[in-house]
């Protein structure tokens, strides 16, 4: 599946559409005709979308527009489900639009009223921004950068769990990169902070937009270098040192956590990274 991004509609509009819709924070899903499974493919008729209380295109995807919606009610023939859940269960292309429409919605919801002078903003029409037709203040989506760093020695992963975790979920340690601090100084001091360990030999893993509301994790691995776990007081429940063959409970692979452990492990038990 392809996306190709835009502000405005392309023209001719696409018969159907992706509505990717939203009721209090809720992703929409049509029910199957036979009964109430939700389908994954959230298409519905374009005349639908006069119905959405905010709307914005967001491009196409295999032909068909993109819409994100914010709806007053659910409509006959859908459901609302989490927006991680049916996340969990979308290809990655819809699973990255999903997201990207969420943080949409979210940023036009954060915005309606300028934050300098408060007087009510307008959409501007080239491009995904709200200006305030007082001053002149635009607001643009905003992402919040967010590190994220699996401490590793050999043969072991430092895991940890937050007061908020599933009972029994261990994760990657995790924190928001502070103004004037680089993502590698973000590592350092999360690192520091919530498990009291120092670590160096960072490695660049990957990246991941993440809805909730409106975070970029930037993945890395870090090789511990000195110091004893020493879990930091109301953000981390429990952290430890797990062997790579016998890990707790980890989140899923549609997560950048997920596959960051996983491939971690691999690359331990292949003794590629050292």
């Amino acid at each position: 599946m392809t996306f190709q991004p835009a502000v405005q509609p392309l023209q001719p509009a696409s018969e159907n559409a992706w509505c990717f819709a939203f009721v209090e924070g809720q992703l929409l899903l049509p029910l199957q005709p036979e009964g109430e499974v939700p389908a994954l493919r959230p298409v519905m008729p374009a005349p639908l979308l006069p119905e959405a209380q905010s709307r914005h295109y967001l491009g196409r995807c295999e032909a068909l527009d993109c819409w994100a919606l914010r709806l007053p009610a659910v409509p006959s023939g859908w459901r609302a489900m989490p927006l991680r859940a049916a996340m969990m269960a979308f290809p990655p292309t819809l699973m990255a639009l999903a997201g990207r429409a969420a943080q949409v919605l979210e940023w036009d919801r954060a915005h309606r009223f300028c934050g300098v002078c408060g007087t009510p903003t307008e959409l501007v029409a080239h491009e995904r921004a709200r200006r305030c037709p007082a001053c002149g203040h635009t607001a643009y989506p905003r992402l919040s950068p967010s590190m994220m760093a699996l401490v590793w020695r050999e043969g072991e992963l430092l895991l940890a769990r937050g007061p908020h975790f599933a009972k029994g979920m261990y994760s990657a340690l995790a924190g928001f990169v502070e103004p004037g601090e680089s993502i590698e100084d973000c590592v350092h001091r999360e690192v520091a902070e919530e498990v009291g360990v120092q670590v160096t030999d960072l490695r660049y893993y990957g990246s991941q937009s993440w809805p909730f509301p409106h975070s970029l994790m930037i993945a890395y691995t870090a090789r511990w270098v000195a110091g004893d776990i020493v879990p930091q007081e109301g953000e981390i429940e429990h952290a430890a040192w797990f062997p790579i063959d016998a890990l707790p409970g980890v989140p899923p692979r549609f997560s950048i956590s997920g596959h960051l452990i996983r491939d971690t492990v691999e690359a331990l038990s292949a003794g590629s990274l050292r």
